[in-house]
């Protein structure tokens, strides 16, 4: 798959949770984060050092807070699947 992230960048889905797609996307940057889509926008969250919003297009703040609780409670799950995801 093709994006404007880069040439042939992959997705790579963690979970879906409350209409939320929660994601990674292959060749990017190292730093541990994840990707979250909706029909309302988009938002990339740092998960190390700390869990913390990088960016947002199009979600309301309520909705960025609901994200990141959710972030919050799904971390192991996040790391977990970080580690499976660019173990290779």
């Amino acid at each position: 798959m093709t994006s404007d992230r880069g040439v042939n960048t992959i997705e790579s889905t963690v979970f879906f949770e409350m209409g939320y797609r929660f994601l990674f996307f292959s060749r990017e940057e190292s730093r541990m984060h994840v990707h979250v889509q909706s029909a309302e926008g988009e938002a990339k969250f740092w998960v190390e050092p700390r869990i913390d919003l990088a960016t947002s297009r199009g979600l309301p703040t309520r909705e960025i807070r609901v994200v990141e609780r959710i972030i919050r409670e799904r971390e192991h799950d996040i790391r977990s699947a970080w580690r499976r995801h660019f173990s290779g």
